[in-house]
């Protein structure tokens, strides 16, 4: 089974990009659909313990929670230590039930692909991409956004330079819908031929070669 990391800055054209995969049938792990999730469940306790004044009605008042670690990298590497392991046990149920049903290919939707070292886990890495003043129109237009919250969540994300170099394929979203939608489904023929390096983990994966079985 293949395992394509999809990543990209903020409004840079992620959410329609996993729309479009998930419209071609392709299996797409949302890592910030993970992370609203654990919010209201999982690691609401934990949470709790070291943010005792975010909780409310039995979770997390996500507004509130932000505004805590807003412009405080202490405070932010406290919360992601609760997460990120939580997103990573999410993340490997996903793949082991796509497996089992025999996918061909997976998309790991995670915003810091590249920052959290993840593209260590994927056969190759699509970067979404779009002119920054397309990037900022398109952020403003969401509730609560400011310029300088803009500006705060773009300084924790590698530059863009960097993201296009590193990516195995790079997706230009502000072409229109159909473009992006032409570039998604090239990707997903190249991946058909792209080797398989990550799952199933090893061992497993040299015992199934044994057998003559293929990911």
């Amino acid at each position: 089974m293949r395992v394509l990391g999809l990543t990209g800055s903020i409004a840079m054209g992620k959410s329609t990009a996993s729309a479009i995969f998930r419209s071609l049938g392709i299996p797409v792990y949302d890592s910030d659909a993970v992370v609203h999730s654990l919010l209201s469940s999982t690691a609401v306790q934990t949470i709790a313990a070291v943010f005792p004044d975010v909780i409310v009605h039995g979770a997390v008042d996500r507004l509130a929670l932000g505004a805590k670690v807003f412009g405080d990298s202490v405070r932010l590497q406290q919360l992601e230590s609760i997460l990120h392991p939580l997103v990573l046990q999410a993340e490997r149920r996903f793949l082991q039930c796509a497996a089992s049903s025999h996918k061909y290919l997976v998309v790991l939707d995670i915003p810091l692909l590249f920052e959290t070292h993840s593209e260590r886990r994927c056969d190759a890495v699509a970067v979404v991409t779009a002119p920054p003043f397309l990037q900022t129109q398109r952020a403003m237009r969401r509730v609560g956004m400011t310029l300088k919250k803009l500006e705060f969540i773009k300084s924790r994300q590698i530059s863009e330079s960097e993201k296009r170099r590193r990516a195995t394929f790079v997706v230009p979203t502000g072409l229109g819908y159909r473009s992006t939608l032409r570039s998604l489904i090239q990707i997903t023929k190249t991946m058909c031929m792209h080797p398989s390096h990550h799952w199933p983990p090893r061992p497993l994966h040299d015992f199934l070669l044994q057998r003559g079985d293929h990911a």
